[in-house]
């Protein structure tokens, strides 16, 4: 059965998708900053991912982000952001470690955008007819960017075939499979992958 992907829960046809997070890693909230003060308790690393042309002010300078560009702050960090359609997504300092698959597996053909101590940004891409290899990833916040289908293989369950929703936020347990882009469009998202084992500053 065709089933649209979002919060990576498997929703009936039609089902609304979450525009907000909260659990033990990561809050994040669509078009609303709550933590642009590095000062506010437990604002530590945040990321901010345009879904539109937005503005960041930063230490007295101006910073525009187009669609599916990102910035990241640190605790000591203050900025506001004007206009445009965002997603501000805020690491919670004391969150535990992740939870890992049963096999660390690197994916190919995305690009990393940064690295911390406990996370990694990465741009996921894959084009229209391509297929990645067995990978595996631990829990971690997803932001689709295209509308597209998937098609995909993970270890020891049924073949899915998932449609993509731009714009959704998602949040993923470890998964190990294999992936094919059977959509019309290209895979595109912004992903903030935990890092098995490294739990948040605060712990």
């Amino acid at each position: 059965m065709k089933r649209f992907w979002c919060l990576f829960l498997t929703l009936p046809l039609g089902a609304a998708c979450a525009q907000a997070i909260d659990n033990a890693f990561v809050r994040a909230t669509r078009a609303t900053t709550t933590c642009a003060s590095g000062t506010t308790p437990g604002c530590a690393d945040r990321i901010i991912v345009a879904l539109a042309a937005t503005e960041i002010q930063v230490a007295g300078t101006q910073r525009r982000l187009k669609r599916g560009e990102l910035a990241v702050f640190g605790p000591a960090d203050n900025y506001s952001v004007n206009g445009g359609d965002f997603i501000e997504v805020v690491i919670k300092p004391d969150h535990p470690a992740s939870n890992a698959p049963g096999e660390m597996i690197a994916a190919e053909k995305n690009n990393t955008l940064f690295d911390a101590h406990d996370f990694f940004v990465f741009e996921e891409k894959l084009a229209p007819g391509d297929t990645r290899a067995r990978h595996s990833h631990s829990q971690r916040v997803v932001i689709q960017l295209n509308r597209t289908t998937l098609r995909q293989w993970p270890d020891n369950k049924p073949e899915l075939i998932m449609e993509i929703m731009p714009d959704a936020i998602g949040f993923s347990a470890p998964v190990i499979h294999v992936v094919e882009n059977i959509g019309a469009m290209p895979l595109r998202g912004v992903i903030i992958e935990f890092k098995p084992g490294r739990a948040g500053r605060d712990r």
